[in-house]
């Protein structure tokens, strides 16, 4: 269990219906992980039903001070009419992503920036991302915030508490959400970002993303996971075999103990049977595509195992560095796609523990 400092928030930003159509998931989360220094905890893919799109509009409008009312007024509308319905044949999908560590809402808050910018050039999130565009007058002609968030310790905890309370209804692996063709092959497989992205906060977990979302396919399951000794066993469980009959089998249970050890954190022969199945201490997200041809689409990007021989704007050449420190893996068929899926839970609600338990204990 992370111990926890005095000044530990948590934070949160809400990464747009528009902004994930538009494929700008990695550029975002890459900001908000470099630039705030902080941990990214929880995450969890919501399609807003019309009772939460309704009651998390409903707190939005707080201010009394007529111009910060008329920007929260414009938020509220836009969540209104962007987080429910369907548009060019997909239901509104939103990401939402829980931050954790000291003065979180203040570094959220720097990062995300205000919706009125006059002042700064592409220095934020919705500089870069959103749009607030009027007309002579000052009347809004166009509004994309590009991420939604709340800068208040109080607001921050009634819209967690509100989410979480959707979290199984309205979030995990999204079905349904994208309307395809009838004759279109489709396939959901599964991308780990891997534990090397992860060992301080950097651009690369996002730039990951940013160049997976070349393959045009839709991001439907998205968490935060830490993978058990006993899971890395079984998710790797295919490679023993194969890196025995290499290395022969000391050399290649020597070898594969070091991939469940790189995801996991630990041996599985240093690890006591009681820890098996405990989470490990290795962050990876675990993100399911959805989409014509998603198997090959994800890993032609991806790149081969080596990243020495991998082409140039793959992510293994851009981000990898040898065979077991890569960067990422993705399924190579839809039935390991399934298997492993299974194996890290992609559908738990995990999402919703971490908020309860972090405001259980102040």
């Amino acid at each position: 269990m992370q111990k926890r400092m005095q000044n530990d928030e948590l934070a949160y930003a809400i990464v747009t219906p528009y902004s994930m159509r538009k494929s700008r998931t990695g550029g975002i989360i890459a900001r908000l992980i470099s630039r705030t220094g902080l941990e990214l905890v929880a995450s969890r893919m919501f399609a807003p039903s019309a009772e939460l799109t309704r009651r998390y509009a409903d707190t939005i409008v707080t201010e009394t001070e007529p111009r910060h009312r008329a920007t929260q007024e414009l938020i509220r509308d836009y969540v209104l009419k962007n987080f429910t319905g369907e548009k060019n044949g997909q239901r509104p999908r939103v990401l939402f992503l829980v931050f954790r560590g000291p003065d979180a809402i203040e570094k959220i808050h720097r990062t995300v920036g205000h919706i009125v910018h006059e002042r700064t050039s592409g220095e934020t999130i919705r500089d870069t991302f959103g749009d607030y565009i009027t007309d002579d007058s000052g009347r809004v002609t166009y509004f994309e915030p590009a991420v939604l968030a709340a800068f208040e310790a109080g607001a921050i905890e009634r819209d967690l508490n509100l989410w979480a309370e959707f979290s199984d209804r309205d979030g995990g692996l999204l079905d349904r959400t994208i309307a395809f063709s009838p004759s279109a092959k489709i396939e959901k497989t599964l991308v780990l970002i891997k534990p090397d992205n992860f060992k301080f906060p950097n651009l690369r977990p996002g730039g990951v993303i940013e160049v997976f979302s070349r393959t045009g396919l839709y991001i439907v399951g998205f968490k935060v996971h830490r993978m058990s000794v006993a899971q890395a066993e079984e998710f790797y469980g295919p490679v023993l075999t194969v890196l025995q009959e290499k290395l022969g089998p000391h050399k290649g249970r020597l070898a594969w103990e070091d991939i469940v050890a790189f995801m996991a954190g630990t041996k599985p022969s240093d690890c006591p049977p009681e820890k098996r199945e405990m989470p490990g201490s290795e962050k990876c997200i675990a993100i399911v595509y959805e989409g014509e041809d998603a198997v090959r689409k994800i890993r032609e990007v991806l790149g081969p195992t080596d990243p020495a021989k991998a082409p140039p704007g793959s992510i293994r050449k851009e981000f990898g560095q040898n065979i077991m420190i890569n960067a990422a893996h993705a399924s190579d068929s839809v039935e390991n796609a399934q298997r492993e899926m299974k194996i890290v839970a992609v559908e738990e609600n995990n999402f919703k523990p971490l908020i309860e338990n972090f405001y259980r204990r102040q």
